[in-house]
């Protein structure tokens, strides 16, 4: 069972991916592939913590796509809501994870609903030694919920608005897109929300990425300090550095987050061009030497991402 297949027009093994994941015996030691063919996957996936190993690698990254429309303020069956976290359409909690190759997507329309439940998550991943390369990750407010864990993203496209980038986990972005949904307003979003805790050095660093809009000059944010339910131990660390940076840019670059000022926090620049690259009181900048201690290696310590 080192290999299954997935196909919506019943020529693989299962016609869901969650079908093929449940197949997989717990405590697995060895990597099993579920290959996706093309086709839009309309479910909920959750990979458990106890099914390691596994590998989505999908047919194409344009045309395998996993969706789903839960938000924080829907309610489920039994009159309660889905919240940040359960609006997820895919739960990530194994180790030793990969995914390659096709499309995480939450597609809730918000303008649609007229309260603030709007959250909508199209990935959490929260485990250690999980790769995502060439995967694209599509939503609007907290796309990404890269929570727990050594995380290594290559050649990945992430796009949304509000806090789009969001967590605890250590995770580098590496030669990503990095793109800004316009939301109309004067302030279009943020890009990162960190709650990094106070006891790990580390927290996002993004390396050799592209910062795109779709957004007007000076409406976006680097990012802003989170801490869940008010935790003063929750100190956001990002470093932004080799990068290119759009125009949306906002020239302060950090902003507070309910009360938490960002100069509180851990953000860091270095060594980042374009015309959202501006140098000034409010972006600090890591120094040459600072800089040697802020890449891939530190961050990921002695786990080297094997991707085959």
């Amino acid at each position: 069972m080192s290999k299954l297949v997935v196909a919506k027009d019943k020529t693989g093994d299962f016609n869901t991916i969650q079908a093929a994941i449940d197949k997989i015996p717990e405590n697995n030691i060895y990597p099993i592939e579920i290959f996706i063919k093309q086709g839009i996957y309309r479910e909920v996936i959750n990979i458990p913590a106890e099914k390691q190993f596994i590998k989505l690698i999908g047919e194409d990254k344009f045309k395998t796509v996993i969706s789903y429309d839960n938000f924080n303020g829907k309610l489920k069956e039994d009159g309660t809501k889905y919240g940040t976290t359960g609006s997820s359409t895919a739960f990530l909690y194994a180790d030793n994870f990969q995914a390659e190759n096709l499309t995480f997507a939450n597609t809730h329309l918000r303008d649609q609903y007229q309260d603030d439940g709007s959250q909508a998550v199209a990935v959490k991943s929260q485990g250690d030694k999980m790769v995502f390369k060439n995967v694209r990750f599509l939503g609007h407010q907290d796309t990404l919920y890269a929570n727990q864990g050594r995380q290594y993203f290559s050649d990945c496209y992430i796009e949304g608005d509000v806090d789009f980038i969001f967590g605890a986990a250590q995770a580098v972005f590496e030669n990503c897109q990095i793109h800004s949904l316009d939301r109309n307003k004067d302030i279009n979003g943020y890009i990162t929300a960190a709650s990094t805790s106070i006891n790990d050095a580390y927290g996002f660093l993004f390396i050799d990425c592209e910062f795109t809009a779709d957004t007007a000059a000076d409406t976006v944010y680097l990012g802003r300090p989170w801490h869940p339910g008010g935790d003063p131990d929750a100190i956001a660390a990002v470093v932004i550095r080799d990068s290119q940076l759009g125009k949306h840019i906002k020239k302060t670059g950090w902003t507070q987050m309910s009360g938490f000022s960002p100069a509180e926090a851990r953000l860091f620049e270095y060594n980042n061009y374009g015309p959202g690259a501006v140098t000034n009181s409010s972006r600090r900048t890591l120094t040459e030497k600072q800089a040697q201690e802020f890449t891939i290696k530190d961050v990921l310590k002695d786990w080297k991402p094997q991707i085959k």
